[in-house]
């Protein structure tokens, strides 16, 4: 005979690990190559010069620099621009 009353399993308790996205390095900041910038979800900032997209577009130096943010208006295929975010590494 069981001394405490079954309590059963849960539904609740499943909850994905925090995934830790953001600009990791700031404007003026030095950057080594290989070393993340932006961790994001699609392109909010697009790479510029000495910068690469990885695969879960992620943005990463490929050579030594200081970083630097600028807005550009970019114009698209069907004639409208748009502002983007752009990352370099100078």
């Amino acid at each position: 005979m069981a001394t405490t009353k079954s309590s059963g399993t849960t539904r609740l308790g499943r909850d994905s690990k925090p995934k830790y996205l953001g600009v990791k390095l700031f404007g003026g900041q030095n950057a080594k190559p290989g070393s993340i910038i932006v961790r994001q979800r699609g392109t909010n900032f697009v790479p510029g010069k000495n910068v690469r997209c990885g695969r879960d577009d992620t943005l990463y130096a490929t050579k030594e620099g200081i970083v630097e943010f600028q807005t550009k208006v970019k114009k698209n295929f069907d004639g409208k621009r748009k502002k983007v975010k752009k990352v370099n590494v100078l």
